[in-house]
């Protein structure tokens, strides 16, 4: 399921990131959003996402929250 409709404050799994922009993926590679990684949702408020990933809350815009993928 993507970040947007996943139950908050759970500590879920990445499963899958379906963004194919090189550049992006790279960032959030470096952010720790990475498959397999551990994540957290914080909040979110029309498709917006705050997310905590390795102790760091960061925003994520609708465009990538919806393409990241966990369980």
């Amino acid at each position: 399921m993507p970040i947007v409709i996943a139950p908050q404050d759970v500590e879920l799994t990445i499963v899958k990131i379906l963004i194919s922009d090189d550049k992006t993926k790279k960032h959030l590679e470096s952010l720790g959003i990475i498959p397999t990684g551990k994540i957290r949702v914080v909040s979110v408020n029309g498709g917006n996402a705050i997310v905590v990933v390795k102790g760091v809350r960061l925003g994520l815009n609708r465009d990538i929250a919806t393409k990241i993928l966990v369980a």
